[in-house]
């Protein structure tokens, strides 16, 4: 996607952190990828000279690839994820342009309506961040 202007905020496909799922088990499990390339439009303020994928949004495409799992479970289709917390997490590595980012969610607990999933990031079997996800899943607003 092409980068993002500061007169606006960035557009839904740029928040969008996984280009693909490539293990799934609804509601137990997945495992996406991320290709970081050069013309990410975070790049642009982190930081210009020495680009470096901010921590928040590792974390971010770790959730994205959560809620795959957990929506993907037939009891919570259409439900909306949204983050209850975020224990543990630490950042082990710099993912930077040209890295292929490999995000490995495995759900821990996911019972009425709350999930609990251990989440880890890594970059040619470099560990990048890891952590605890906890997340709600509601019914989304009817004006959605």
């Amino acid at each position: 996607c092409a980068r993002h202007s500061t007169d606006h905020p960035p557009s839904l496909s740029e928040i969008l952190l996984v280009d693909r799922i490539i293990e799934l088990e609804p509601g137990k499990r997945a495992v996406g990828l991320k290709n970081v390339t050069t013309n990410e439009w975070f790049f642009e303020g982190h930081f210009p000279d020495n680009p470096i994928m901010p921590g928040v949004l590792i974390i971010e495409a770790l959730a994205q690839t959560a809620a795959v799992a957990a929506l993907s479970a037939d009891e919570f289709k259409g439900k909306l994820g949204l983050f209850a917390g975020i224990d543990g997490v630490r950042f082990r590595r710099q993912v930077v342009p040209g890295d292929q980012l490999r995000l490995e969610v495995e759900m821990d607990r996911l019972r009425r309506g709350i999930g609990r999933a251990s989440a880890k990031a890594t970059v040619e079997g470099e560990t990048a961040a890891e952590g605890r996800l906890t997340f709600a899943l509601v019914d989304p607003p009817t004006d959605m």
